[in-house]
C-alpha cells in the first residue's frame, strides 16, 4: 500500500506515532520514499532518532538501514496551521495520531483538549481544502471515548471523528476516516504499565472500581487497524477492532501473580467510565462486518456507498462483555509478569 509514497505520522514520537513509524519502516506493507514525523517535542524526537542507532538485534537491522534512509522529523504542532501546512505539503497518506489523551488533564484544560483535538484537526482539513493538496488518504486516530462522551478527552475526539467524516463531502480525492479502539495495552498511561510499576515498588496496586472492565489490545494490533483504514475503508468510515475484554481487577490479580502486594481501591477519577464502549446502540444501524472489524458507516447519507441489509450487531460494543478468562489473561500478559507463578 505505501510502496514509493510519503507518509505523515502526526504524533509520531507517542507510543503509537512510534509503533506506526517502525511498521513503516520494516517494509511489510511495502517501501515508502519518505516517513516523516511531526510532533513538538525536539527532545522526543531526538531520542527516537537516537533509538535506531542502538540496534538491539539482528532483526533490527532492516528497519535500521530504511530509517537512515527514509525517515526524516519536523517540529511542529497542529494547533499551528501554517506548521501542519508545510508538512502537508509533502505527503500522500496521513496518520492523524496527536492528541491530548490524558482524561484527567483534559478535564482540567478543556480549551487545550479542544485547541489540540479538535482545531488540530480542523487545520488539518483545511489545508488540504484550500491549498488543494495531493494527499491521498487521512486516517484520524481516535478512541472508544469518543463513543457516548462523558469526558472532555471523548467530547474532542468525538468532534474530530465528525470533522474527518464531514471532510468527505466536498474532498477533492483525499479519502478521510477514522479508527477507533480502546486500552492499548503497552501504550504510555495505560494500566499495564501502571501496575507493573506499582508492583516493582511493592504496591499498593491501585484500581478505581471493582466492576471496572477494559478492552486490551496491542500496539500492533491497533497499527493493523489504521492500516487496514487506510486500506479498505471507504470515505467517512470508522474502523474498529474485535478485541478481547477483562475485569481490571483481574488484570491486576494476574500481573500480581500470588505475590504479596495490596490492592487498593481509590474511586473513580473525573471523567472515567466504567466500561469501554466501541459501537453505540445508536451506531448499531448502521455497523457493518468487514475484514475482522466493526466498521461504523457515515452518519452523513451522502456519504453512505451501499446500503445496510443486516447491522452487524443488535446491541452495543462493551467491554462490559468478558471475553477473557484467567488463564487467556495469564497469556496475553505474560510479557509483563515477573515472579514465580502463585503456588496452588
Amino acid at each position: 500500500m505505501f510502496e514509493g509514497s510519503r507518509v505523515l505520522v502526526t504524533g509520531g514520537t507517542g507510543s503509537l506515532g512510534k509503533t506506526v513509524v517502525r511498521r513503516l519502516l520494516d517494509g511489510s506493507s511495502g517501501r515508502p520514499a519518505r516517513v516523516t514525523v511531526f510532533s513538538r517535542d525536539e527532545a522526543k524526537q531526538h531520542d527516537m532518532r537516537l533509538s535506531y542507532l542502538r540496534r538491539e538485534s539482528a532483526t533490527d537491522d532492516i528497519i535500521y538501514r530504511q530509517s537512515q534512509a527514509l525517515l526524516s522529523f519536523r517540529i511542529g504542532d497542529v494547533r499551528d496551521y501554517g506548521a501542519i501546512a508545510r508538512a502537508l505539503n509533502d505527503a500522500d497518506f496521513v496518520v492523524h495520531a496527536a492528541a491530548l489523551k490524558q482524561v484527567p488533564s483534559c478535564e482540567y484544560f478543556p480549551g487545550e483538549a479542544v485547541t489540540t483535538n479538535v482545531l488540530g484537526a480542523l487545520n488539518i482539513v483545511r489545508a488540504i481544502r484550500e491549498l488543494r493538496l495531493p494527499v491521498k488518504v487521512v486516517a484520524g486516530v481516535s478512541t472508544d471515548k469518543a463513543c457516548k462522551p462523558i469526558n472532555v478527552m471523548g467530547m474532542t475526539k468525538a468532534v474530530m471523528e465528525r470533522i474527518f467524516v464531514e471532510a468527505n463531502v466536498d474532498s477533492r480525492g483525499t479519502r478521510f476516516g477514522c479508527v477507533r479502539y480502546g486500552n492499548v495495552i503497552a501504550s504510555r498511561g495505560s494500566v499495564v504499565p501502571l501496575f507493573v510499576d506499582q508492583i516493582a515498588s511493592g504496591g499498593p496496586v491501585t484500581i478505581t472500581l471493582r466492576e471496572m472492565t477494559r478492552f486490551l489490545l496491542s500496539l500492533d494490533r491497533a497499527v493493523e487497524t489504521v492500516f487496514a483504514a487506510m486500506e479498505h475503508a471507504l470515505p467517512g468510515e470508522t474502523y474498529v477492532p474485535k478485541v478481547p475484554a477483562a475485569r481490571v481487577v483481574d488484570v491486576a490479580e494476574t500481573l500480581i501473580n500470588g505475590r504479596d502486594i495490596p490492592v487498593v481501591y481509590t474511586g473513580i477519577r473525573p471523567g472515567e467510565k466504567i466500561h469501554e464502549i466501541m459501537v453505540s446502540e445508536e451506531e448499531c444501524h448502521r455497523t457493518v462486518e468487514r475484514g475482522g472489524y466493526y466498521v461504523i458507516c457515515p452518519m452523513l447519507p451522502e456519504l453512505r456507498q451501499q446500503p445496510i441489509d443486516t447491522p452487524a450487531r443488535a446491541t452495543e460494543y462493551s467491554s462490559s462483555e468478558i471475553t477473557l478468562d484467567r488463564g487467556q489473561l495469564e497469556a496475553m500478559l505474560a510479557p509483563f509478569r515477573h515472579g514465580e507463578p502463585a503456588s496452588e
